[in-house]
């Protein structure tokens, strides 16, 4: 009777704690569930805050502006250091706008191998833009401009004055569509001087009539030869053959042309002064790795072989 009476015990000792656990188990069940619709709620709310926040206005000002980008500033003779001439910091600049808001403008400059974010405000009712760059670079600005039709006028007047050339450009940029063409190229009316490597060379010249021998140095530039117009690398699957002859700016002008057809904004001043003189070249990124094409990348490997070992050219120019 004892062991009966046990047996009893412990089977709704079983009974009631499984009871429990069925219970619990609903418990938690339900709290999940109440989570997943709280969660849903939440989501939905933060789903139309945004809907309201990144609403977008005028999207027909979206698009790349890209034109001069120019400004004036004192410059010291070489041979006289305590006079100075006016000069001119001309360059080739691309807006960049990708969102309008009603509060805001975001977007990039494009200029001299940098690219940079700002952020601003569209006066709706005079058709203008004030964008204002980050300021953690001695580059940065603020940009003031008018929409006229599909261009951009205005001025940039840099944040530190005293850490840039011309601290104070204007602005004048046209709406541009960028496409890449492979076809593109440098043609003959472009000045292909490098001016940026002078050298310095002596010379000795001697009077025929008193016999007198006179030296005197001569400044020489680097230039290209034909082939950098016949030759794509765009196009072409190019050989050993096609570049062993070649000029060193022949086979980096080649090789730079590739990037300058993808958008590829300069830092260095020769191959930007070479691409600004055409009409297609548009700077749209620092960057363009992703977008050079198989060919494009193995043509790029054997040229960049070739220009380690490559010679220049030097002739007398004048200026």
């Amino acid at each position: 009777m004892k062991t009966q009476n046990l047996f009893a015990i412990a089977f709704f000792a079983l009974l009631f704690s499984s009871c429990k656990n069925q219970g619990t188990k609903k418990v938690e069940e339900s709290k999940i569930e109440e989570s997943k619709i709280e969660n849903s709620v939440n989501d939905a709310l933060a789903v139309e805050k945004d809907s309201v926040v990144i609403q977008e206005i005028h999207k027909e000002y979206y698009g790349l502006y890209s034109g001069e980008f120019s400004g004036k500033y004192m410059e010291q003779y070489a041979d006289s250091p305590d006079e100075s001439y006016v000069s001119w910091d001309t360059k080739r600049l691309t807006i960049k706008i990708n969102r309008i808001t009603t509060d805001s403008v975001y977007g990039q400059s494009i200029v001299n191998g940098n690219q940079r974010p700002f952020r601003g405000v569209f006066n709706e009712s005079k058709k203008s833009f004030v964008l204002d760059e980050p300021g953690d670079d001695k580059t940065d600005g603020r940009f003031e401009l008018k929409l006229i039709s599909d261009s951009l006028n205005g001025s940039w007047n840099a944040y530190k004055k005293s850490a840039v050339k011309a601290p104070n450009k204007t602005l004048k940029l046209v709406k541009k569509e960028f496409v890449y063409n492979p076809n593109f190229m440098i043609d003959e009316y472009t000045d292909l001087v490098d001016w940026e490597s002078e050298k310095v060379i002596t010379q000795k010249e001697t009077n025929t009539e008193t016999g007198e021998t006179e030296t005197y140095n001569v400044s020489v530039n680097r230039s290209p030869s034909e082939a950098v117009f016949e030759l794509n690398a765009s196009k072409q699957k190019l050989t050993e053959k096609d570049l062993k002859n070649l000029r060193k700016l022949d086979l980096e002008i080649i090789k730079n042309s590739v990037y300058a057809r993808h958008g590829y904004s300069f830092k260095k001043p020769t191959f930007r002064y070479f691409f600004e003189q055409t009409n297609w070249y548009i700077p749209v990124s620092d960057n363009v790795e992703a977008e050079i094409t198989p060919m494009e990348k193995e043509n790029i490997l054997l040229l960049s072989r070739f220009i380690k070992y490559a010679e220049d050219k030097y002739d007398y120019f004048g200026r």
